[in-house]
């Protein structure tokens, strides 16, 4: 039972077992959850301060999550198998992070992660290439930091 919760998990609810780019599918998963999220926040409080306050609890709560998830589908699967992509719910969501709520900048973040994700510079391969538990979920989230520095750049001068 254990076993089914964290690779549902680790999946993000199946988004992993894609026949084909399940890291893109996984983070379009976690684009559209965290849209869907923010959206209703929007709606229901109307307050800046509470959406960034459920964005952070968002992105701890699933990172930790994730990285016990990862822990315990790696006892079965080979490390850092291609069926695990909570770790890019988890660097979608800091793409994300102080992003206004449209789609348009959704798209953007989603290609810039993409980018960092699949090319992996400025030590987020250095960080892939350890072989940890907490390294499948790190180099993400370095790919997910570099991309939302690019996004809020990017915003302040349009």
């Amino acid at each position: 039972m254990l076993s089914k919760i964290a690779k549902t998990i680790a999946t993000a609810l199946g988004c992993g077992y894609a026949p084909k780019a399940p890291g893109t599918i996984g983070s379009i998963f976690g684009v559209i959850l965290f849209y869907i999220f923010n959206t209703l926040l929007l709606r229901i409080t109307n307050n800046d301060t509470i959406i960034v306050l459920s964005n952070t609890v968002l992105i701890i709560f699933t990172f930790i999550i994730g990285v016990w998830a990862i822990t315990k589908v790696h006892q079965e699967w080979k490390h850092d198998s291609g069926k695990i992509v909570i770790d890019e719910v988890v660097g979608v969501f800091i793409t994300l992070f102080l992003v206004p709520i449209d789609w348009k900048y959704y798209l953007m973040g989603l290609v810039l992660f993409r980018i960092f994700d699949i090319w992996k510079p400025l030590y987020i391969r250095k960080i892939d290439n350890m072989n940890s538990d907490w390294s499948v979920m790190f180099d993400d989230v370095l790919a997910g930091i570099y991309s939302f520095i690019v996004m809020i750049i990017t915003l302040s001068i349009l």
